[in-house]
């Protein structure tokens, strides 16, 4: 049998790494695309410091954030001793790009419990540093594995997570939001998916790469039941859709059953189940935003792909697999009690709270309540919700996040966290309150 010669070029020559039809074709863009800005999130809180400079010694309320190893106890220590003990006995050399074939046994077998019947298993996880790097590692594979080219959209939803907005667009995909009511609390349809395929197809033939159902919501804290995702996802699929992510990161953040990840798998058809992926991680319901642990699952070719790069790029840091190793080691449920039950509580706390004051909200389930403030800012001349924000901050010392940073359909919208003890989102409330009604 005939074997291909390699031709090397003369050491005086440069040379390709690949075939020259191989190459990155070549694409002006960069130079004409926005630069992405920085997340105001982490700007929200230097608004305290105004209050705290006019208004010393008042107690102050961060609102802003969804971060429970911030305003809730986070981690337990004792996880914390016991992922130190697991780094230990590991080591520190380099693992693989998808972690430790040990934190893919723990993500299928205590966490998730996958059932044999799915098809899926070890070889289907993948671990990632937190969640921004799983999503970005998505985005990618749409791109690559769907229709094979940059420059289509990601659909998500009308009132974004910020993030979602910034994500798919450093990585090659433009971002479309999908139609949505306000008095739905801009909720995903079957029909707003189909037009935005409908829709990309008129824009110089461009598709869509990818849809993202983000439950519960991040920021209106809006849920969707599983059977309502899995219309969306056959939608999706009928119109063309190649890849569906499910961004399931709050979900365990309840006081109702987690999402059932048997159930729906089993749900669709093996094909349809290869386009799916699902992103779930320590950062919300364990309050280990700074410890960065997320996973992907996917099929086994997606997870195959983003492996291959994550080899080049980012590889998730062992102890951040440990501390998510000790947690479904000691029962995800027991683990997370000290994040997950008062933040429950805060919940129900919010939930009179409206009802008593007659203010319009959003409140499903994870860690936010998106709040309809556009009466009050009629009243007092805001352009929008940002003035808001400024003013509840410097005035009374509660931060909240606007809802106009998501998109400008949110502008007369807040976000409250109450990611908080219970007596203290019942303070924050009040003084929230406090401030709407001085106006």
């Amino acid at each position: 049998m005939a074997t291909e010669t390699v031709r090397l070029q003369p050491e005086d020559t440069p040379d390709l790494v690949v075939k020259p039809e191989e190459l990155q074709g070549l694409d002006p863009s960069p130079g004409t695309m926005l630069d992405i800005p920085g997340s105001r999130m982490f700007e929200i809180r230097d608004a305290l410091s105004v209050y705290h400079r006019d208004f010393p010694g008042g107690e102050e309320f961060d609102a802003s954030q969804g971060d429970g190893g911030a305003s809730l106890p986070g981690v337990p220590p004792e996880l914390l001793d016991r992922a130190h003990q697991l780094q230990k006995e590991h080591g520190t050399a380099y693992d693989q790009p998808f972690g430790t074939a040990a934190y893919r046994k723990a993500v299928v077998e205590p966490y998730w419990g996958l059932n044999a019947a799915t098809g899926w298993g070890p070889a289907n996880v993948l671990g990632c540093q937190g969640g921004r790097d799983a999503l970005n590692k998505a985005y990618d594979a749409m791109n690559f594995l769907g229709h094979g080219r940059r420059g289509d959209f990601v659909v998500v939803s009308r009132v974004p997570w910020i993030s979602y907005n910034w994500g798919p667009y450093s990585v090659g995909a433009n971002v479309l939001l999908a139609p949505g009511r306000e008095a739905d609390a801009w909720a995903l349809t079957p029909e707003g998916i189909a037009a935005c395929a409908q829709w990309a197809a008129r824009q110089g033939g461009r598709k869509i790469a990818g849809l993202v159902v983000t439950s519960p919501d991040n920021p209106t804290g809006r849920t969707i039941p599983e059977e309502r995702q899995l219309e969306l996802a056959r939608a999706a699929f009928q119109s063309g859709i190649p890849f569906v992510l499910f961004d399931w990161i709050y979900h365990r953040v309840t006081d109702g059953a987690p999402h059932d990840l048997n159930r729906f798998l089993l749900a669709l058809e093996p094909a349809q189940r290869d386009r799916c992926l699902f992103l779930d991680g320590l950062t919300k319901s364990l309050g280990a935003s700074n410890i960065r642990n997320a996973h992907l699952l996917a099929s086994a070719k997606v997870v195959k792909f983003m492996q291959n790069r994550a080899s080049h790029g980012v590889i998730p840091s062992f102890y951040s697999l440990a501390v998510a190793m000790a947690a479904y080691e000691m029962g995800y449920d027991k683990a997370s009690a000290s994040i997950v039950g008062p933040t429950n509580e805060s919940r129900n706390v919010l939930q009179r709270f409206f009802e008593e004051k007659g203010l319009r909200a959003v409140l499903g389930k994870g860690y936010y309540a998106f709040i309809d403030v556009g009466p009050y800012m009629d009243k007092a001349g805001m352009k929008d919700s940002a003035a808001m924000g400024s003013y509840l901050a410097e005035r009374f010392g509660v931060a909240v996040v606007p809802g106009v940073y998501f998109s400008d359909y949110g502008a007369r919208w807040i976000r409250f966290s109450y990611a908080l003890p219970p007596d203290k989102a019942a303070r924050a409330a009040a003084r929230m309150w406090e401030g709407l009604a001085a106006l």
